[in-house]
Parts: C-alpha cells; sequence; structure tokens
C-alpha cells in the first residue's frame, strides 16, 4: 500500500488542504485536520470499493471531521438552508476577467463558512454540484441555494472593498512587469 498511498498523497494534498483551508482559516487546523484524513485513508480506504470515487471520499472524510471538531470544540452548529434563490444577478464574464486573484481569495475567506465550502468545492475544486451534495451530506437543492447565497455575499464584499481600497481591482490576465516572453 505504500507507493499507491503515496501516489494520492501526491495527488491529493495539495486540494485538501486548500479546502480545510477554506474552513478552518488556520494553517495548523487546516494541516491538521489533512493529516487526519490521510491518516483515515490509511487506516479505512481498504473499504473503498469504487477507486473512482476516491476524491469524493476524500473531501467527505475532511468535511466531517471539520464538523466534527467543531462540534466537539465549539458546539458549532449546522443550520440546513430551506430555499434556494432564483433571482440573483449572475456575475458578467467581463466582471470575473477583471478581478485580482489574491483579492477574491482574501474576500473569499471573509464568506461566511455555510458558504464559503460550496464556493471552494465548485469555483477552485471543480466539484459537481452532485458531488458537492455528496461531500457536504446535503441535499443538491442546498448546495444550490448555498452557490447562489455565498456568490451574492462575495459579489457583495468585493463591491465593498474595491470602494473603500478606491483602487482598481488588477486584472488576472493583465501583463507581469519583468516578465519575459520568450
Amino acid at each position: 500500500m505504500g507507493t499507491e498511498f503515496e501516489s494520492i498523497v501526491d495527488q491529493y494534498y495539495q486540494p485538501l488542504y486548500r479546502f480545510a483551508l477554506s474552513l478552518t482559516r488556520t494553517e495548523s487546523e487546516a494541516f491538521d485536520l489533512t493529516q487526519q484524513t490521510f491518516y483515515l485513508w490509511a487506516t479505512k480506504g481498504h473499504q473503498l470499493r469504487d477507486r473512482s470515487k476516491l476524491k469524493s471520499w476524500l473531501f467527505t472524510t475532511l468535511h466531517r471531521e471539520f464538523l466534527g471538531s467543531r462540534r466537539r470544540g465549539n458546539r458549532f452548529p449546522h443550520h440546513e438552508v430551506g430555499s434556494v434563490e432564483h433571482q440573483l444577478p449572475t456575475v458578467s464574464p467581463t466582471v470575473v476577467r477583471d478581478m485580482d486573484a489574491s483579492t477574491v481569495m482574501d474576500t473569499l475567506l471573509q464568506v461566511e463558512e455555510l458558504y464559503r465550502a460550496p464556493l471552494m468545492l465548485f469555483y477552485l475544486q471543480d466539484h459537481s454540484y452532485k458531488e458537492i451534495a455528496e461531500i457536504l451530506e446535503v441535499p443538491i437543492g442546498t448546495v444550490m441555494s448555498r452557490l447562489a447565497r455565498g456568490k451574492d455575499q462575495l459579489r457583495s464584499l468585493i463591491a465593498d472593498r474595491v470602494s473603500v481600497s478606491g483602487k482598481k481591482i488588477v486584472p488576472l490576465n493583465a501583463p507581469q512587469i519583468g516578465a519575459s516572453h520568450g
């Protein structure tokens, strides 16, 4: 199992760590959560019959461990969102293209935890609604609602940040000063 385990760690460590960091907001807790997830894989992974579900299993396990640690430590309540917001404005491609990646990431960490996890899984980890529903153990309608509300909250936070700073966000595709084009 050594070589297979190392291969799995190599492939999934960074995405799992980023997801853990988005949940915990601290590097040490994210590290611990990621390590715990791989420990559980090492001890229970043999029970997974369908290896195509490995990615989903790892993210689901990490999320369950996060919720368990919050319940044990802080009595963190898990609230269901009842309705799906259908009338939220869409984000135009121009707005997305003009956003500075670091500003968006910093702002994403300010989004309420309930909405941040689905946003991270959808946009940064490329999970489908169905996969997110499995990972977070909520219905697809709840995933859709949390994504919609999370996007709305993210838009609002970015708008506030830009208006307060008074400076324009640098486009993602802006040329780098001193970058060589060889």
